[in-house]
């Protein structure tokens, strides 16, 4: 079985670029539109989660909280992927355990090697 990564994102395009750049490097990926849609289609064998900050219904902030509740998931790498860039929100991101931060529109090789630094 592959690597699979998790992409939420309330952006069908940002979602399809992310699938593209990541599939390549041999990831399977599970899509979500929104925090609550994450949450509920988690299982075990994900291994990595690309998250947006602002999206409908549950945030990028509120699934990384509700997520690392559970020990299955608690020590998976997230990185945001976001318009967001405030010390504030980094910060915060950092307190819920958000172990990277991208500012949008990302490059392929920063995305990357980001998970290639963080993966297992």
């Amino acid at each position: 079985m592959g690597k699979k990564l998790m992409v939420v994102d309330d952006s069908s395009t940002i979602r399809n670029l992310i699938k593209n750049t990541v599939s390549s490097e041999g990831w399977d990926v599970v899509e979500a539109e929104n925090g609550q849609e994450a949450l509920d289609n988690l299982t075990p064998d994900i291994g990595f989660f690309v998250v947006d900050v602002n999206m409908p219904i549950k945030n990028g902030f509120e699934f990384v909280e509700e997520m690392k509740k559970d020990s299955k998931y608690s020590q998976k790498p997230v990185v945001f992927l976001t318009t967001e860039s405030s010390d504030d929100m980094k910060s915060k991101g950092k307190a819920l355990g958000v172990n990277g931060w991208i500012v949008k529109p990302f490059e392929r090789e920063t995305l990357l090697k980001i998970i290639d630094m963080l993966e297992d």
